[in-house]
């Protein structure tokens, strides 16, 4: 009998039991029962099978790492980088309550965020706790990248669990210089899905037609959820150039390609498609002279058909649940046209006094929808003002949508400053509770005008005596976008407040918590930035 065939005897009879299965004859021991002579023949053929074994070949050594020239980290910033990723794998406590120490956890994409505006190089020995941080979150995986530079791809080509990281950036290979046009083609048709999308992405940051080219040129071959992809990279550096490929993509068999070709083509205010959608738009609304009071109005008539050639100008003919045919055809007429069109259709008036005109027979909330949709579309800001309104005043009674998801669109459209301003201005009219949408889209330090806004809305939650668990949402926001020097401010709040009469019990203690631990990041995340200044330390390259 072979030592194999032993082997599996010895396996079987184990399994079944030496009741219902004898201990094979080469392995049977006298004077021993059987169940112990199993395992003394089992421990004899371990040690003689691991001791027959030959050895396998060396596998190759692994290239070494890239070079890196970016300067290291100062040392202060390299602990604190390595406190931040020590806290993030501790186990929490489970007890719910946050208490005043700050979430390091949320403060390290803002550590990765400033550490890449200063072109730092990610110490050599926190790669992998790096990496297995941006492994469980996703948010996190760009900067990560980012910083942890070429080692993280050469580290994850030994780790699968880091694979991620390899589909982030094309397979772990670098890609090829824009300009090399036979690398750039070669890697294009031959390619993997993630990295033909980050090859066009790149290209079209570089040069927008060549991208345009590119994708031409395997266009009709492609899948179409992989049209559909590729035709997005398009929004980057949108241009009039790209019109008559958008325009043939009109045609494509995909439903949703065509639907995307058409919201792109509408955000090029001098297309042809867009031409075509103020046509039709125009004769829909119009100016009715003999309004209410006889002061001017806006008179509606929907469209009374979807056609072919509006459908494939990307107009879906079936509405949604709930929704009549002719009002869905009217708000894609509306938002794919030129927001320009409306001031000669409307007696020459400029878009605010366009949207404060009464509109007839109920078809206002449809109409200004559909102008808040195309001012986001065509990021027009006049337009974004007009319909976004007093700030102070309440939402049902403003010019445009009172939908807060659409304010916080129609915010993107502005300069930083003037959003900052109409945010601050909402905050101290309406308080905190249907803000934390708005606040999301402001530019990060919070604007001193805003940041003022924020603190008194807290402080006003805070004196009239209900929890705070309510603003924990914006407490967390504070934490993160509060210019850091707001925290002299806001220590005197920390204190716990004397309890009014109707408060709710020790309000004021989770207040003060809620505070203390407010301070206590915006103290450290001034540390963070001011260890992040200091002198650089060589990188392991040039040590």
């Amino acid at each position: 009998m072979t030592d194999a065939s032993l082997w599996e005897d010895l396996v079987t009879s184990a399994l079944l039991g030496t009741d219902r299965r004898a201990v094979p004859g080469a392995a049977a021991a006298p004077g021993k029962d059987a169940p112990v002579a199993l395992l003394d023949a089992a421990a004899l053929q371990t040690v003689r099978r691991r001791a027959g074994l030959l050895p396998a070949p060396a596998a190759p050594l692994p290239e070494p790492a890239p070079h890196d020239p970016r300067p290291g980290l100062p040392a202060a910033a390299r602990r604190r980088l390595a406190q931040l990723l020590a806290d993030r794998a501790a186990p929490s406590g489970g007890s719910g309550r946050r208490g005043v120490a700050p979430d390091l956890t949320e403060l390290l994409p803002q550590w990765l965020t400033a550490a890449n505006e200063r072109g730092c190089q990610a110490p050599a020995e926190l790669l992998p706790a790096l990496l297995d941080a941006a492994r469980a979150r996703t948010d996190l995986r760009p900067q990560t990248l980012v910083f942890a530079g070429p080692r993280a791809l050469w580290l994850a080509g030994l780790n699968a669990e880091w694979r991620f990281a390899l589909r982030s950036a094309g397979s772990g290979s670098a890609l090829p210089d824009a300009t090399d046009a036979d690398a750039v083609r070669k890697l294009w048709e031959e390619g993997l899905f993630a990295e033909r999308a980050a090859l066009l992405a790149a290209v079209r940051d570089r040069d927008a037609g060549a991208a345009r080219e590119l994708l031409a040129s395997t266009w009709p071959t492609e899948r179409a959820e992989d049209r559909l992809m590729f035709l997005d990279s398009l929004r980057t550096g949108l241009c009039p150039a790209d019109e008559p490929f958008l325009e043939q993509t009109l045609s494509d068999r995909s439903r949703n390609v065509r639907a995307l070709a058409a919201e792109l083509l509408s955000a090029l205010p001098g297309s042809a498609l867009a031409g075509r959608m103020a046509r039709r738009a125009a004769s829909c609304v119009s100016l009715d002279h003999d309004g209410p009071d006889g002061q001017a109005a806006i008179a509606v008539e929907a469209p009374h058909e979807c056609d072919a050639d509006m459908q494939r100008d990307g107009m879906t003919v079936k509405p949604p649940s709930g929704r009549g045919e002719r009002s869905w055809w009217l708000g894609q007429l509306v938002e794919a046209a030129p927001l320009t069109v409306w001031r000669e259709r409307l007696g020459g008036r400029s878009a605010a006094e366009t949207v404060a005109l009464p509109v007839a027979d109920g078809w206002r909330d449809e109409l200004h929808a559909a102008w808040c949709r195309a001012a986001v579309r065509q990021g027009d800001a006049e337009w974004s003002r007009a319909l976004l309104g007093v700030p102070g005043s309440p939402p049902a009674d403003g010019p445009g949508t009172i939908s807060l998801a659409e304010r916080a669109k129609l915010l993107a459209a502005l300069a930083e400053e003037e959003r900052a301003e109409w945010v601050a201005r909402f905050v101290a009219a309406h308080g905190l509770s249907e803000a934390f949408q708005l606040l999301g889209v402001c530019a990060v330090p919070w604007a001193q005008p805003l940041g003022r806004a924020v603190v008194d809305a807290l402080d006003i939650a805070r004196d009239a005596g209900s929890y705070p668990w309510s603003f924990s949402g914006v407490m967390g926001l504070a934490e993160r976008c509060l210019d850091p020097s707001a925290a002299v401010r806001l220590e005197p709040l920390a204190a716990t407040p004397d309890e009014p009469e109707g408060a709710s019990p020790g309000a004021g203690g989770y207040w003060s918590e809620a505070f203390q631990r407010l301070v206590s990041t915006l103290r450290l995340r001034e540390a963070m930035h001011a260890e992040l200044a200091g002198p650089a330390a060589p990188g392991p390259d040039t040590a």
